[in-house]
């Protein structure tokens, strides 16, 4: 059985300056404890390639992201006294992009919407 597909993910891409790798992934770690009691993340992981960090997440609903993005804003900023947000993509269905757009414009995201697709 499927349903409506709700869902928003966050695509952000980190490049950490030098020497301050180890100090980026202690950062990630507190990411992870603060947004794991969050109730409508799906998924939220870091993966690195050296310098580069891609934060690998998903959330019910737009209302969800932006939840999140107030839960973890101090975090981000955090991060990005050592580290630049070089990429930021957001996909989803439109009518959840539509919350998204104004809220995080600052942000310069990349808009993906999700036309095809199907959700269990």
């Amino acid at each position: 059985m499927t349903t409506p597909d709700t869902g928003c993910s966050l695509a952000p891409y980190f490049k950490v300056n030098p020497g301050q790798l180890e100090n980026f992934k202690a950062l990630c770690q507190q990411f992870v404890d603060k947004t794991h009691e969050e109730p409508g993340c799906l998924y939220y992981g870091f993966s690195f390639n050296g310098d580069q960090v891609h934060c690998r997440e998903a959330y019910q609903n737009a209302d969800a992201l932006l939840a999140h993005l107030n839960n973890v804003g101090a975090l981000l900023e955090e991060s990005l006294q050592i580290a630049e947000l070089t990429r930021l993509e957001i996909h989803g269905p439109e009518a959840e992009l539509a919350k998204l757009r104004e809220p995080l414009a600052q942000l310069k995201p990349e808009f993906f919407t999700l036309e095809y697709g199907f959700r269990r």
